[in-house]
């Protein structure tokens, strides 16, 4: 499918109807039907359930249940490195920021602003900056931990499109990832200052969840939402659990001027493991 015929489906494709379906079968505990559904799912993405805590198929009564499964302990050991890569998944983009723009894909960019739901206060904290656009894909594991220790400050949910987050799909529509239903996750760390986590939503995304709320988007209204954390005190280690998407997706992580250094093997199109090294601290 060449890229204007891919942009021109996904604006075709009545992306919420399917979605909502698509979170109803993911719910359904329906005994064998939902067996043989995991069962097919593995088969056709090469699901490695080898690493998972619970490798038996069966054991899961959802397939939600299945699709945020947890792994073994010690199966992502966390890298001697000041950042660590969050999640399983591939590098879409990453890099600087050009003053206030993240670049989407080849022709694309979108402003830090329009992606934070348009707090422009927020997005100056990560002019010059750099971000990193983490996708991922139906067989990776799908709970995004901490890239490093910080305390939460606020988390916002943006209404959106539900566009598909594939690569190609990032190619072909213009501002996609600042488009989509998203949860931004604002945290401060004591050793490398702000930074943000973007949970992005895409077709059949059912909802996504963190670990201190619960699912965040139950019921679409339309609506931005905030939730300030300022009279508590959540913090969460570097690789501990943050959050996780019922059915695949993005996110995109934030970081002020100076503050990361990436990993001189992170490039586009290259497969990440969480617990990896992502980078050091600059300078």
């Amino acid at each position: 499918m060449t890229q204007r015929n891919n942009a021109f489906m996904q604006y075709l494709i009545p992306k919420r109807i399917v979605t909502e379906f698509a979170g109803r079968v993911a719910r359904a505990t329906a005994g064998s039907h939902t067996t043989r559904l995991i069962r097919w799912f593995v088969k056709k993405y090469g699901v490695n359930m080898e690493e998972a805590l619970a490798p038996d198929v069966a054991s899961y009564a959802s397939f939600n249940d299945f699709f945020t499964r947890a792994l073994k302990p010690g199966s992502r050991p966390l890298a001697d490195a000041d950042f660590v890569s969050p999640v399983d998944g591939a590098i879409s983009k990453l890099g600087a920021i050009d003053d206030a723009h993240i670049i989407q894909a080849k022709g694309h960019r979108y402003t830090v602003t329009e992606l934070l739901g348009g707090d422009a206060v927020l997005a100056d904290q990560f002019h010059h900056g750099c971000f990193a656009n983490l996708y991922l894909s139906p067989r990776d594991y799908h709970r995004i931990h901490m890239p490093c220790t910080g305390t939460l400050v606020q988390m916002v949910y943006v209404p959106g499109s539900l566009f598909s987050v594939n690569p190609a799909t990032a190619r072909s529509v213009p501002g996609l990832f600042a488009r989509n239903e998203r949860v931004i996750c604002e945290f401060h760390s004591e050793e490398h200052g702000p930074f943000v986590m973007v949970l992005v939503g895409a077709t059949i995304v059912g909802s996504m969840a963190t670990v201190w709320h619960g699912i965040v988007n139950p019921k679409r209204t339309g609506l931005q939402n905030r939730w300030t954390y300022s009279n508590q005190s959540i913090r969460l280690r570097k690789g501990e659990e943050m959050g996780r998407f019922l059915l695949g997706s993005t996110v995109i992580t934030l970081f002020r001027k100076n503050a990361i250094r990436f990993n001189e093997t992170w490039i586009p199109e290259r497969s990440v493991r969480l617990g990896e090294c992502m980078g050091n601290e600059a300078g």
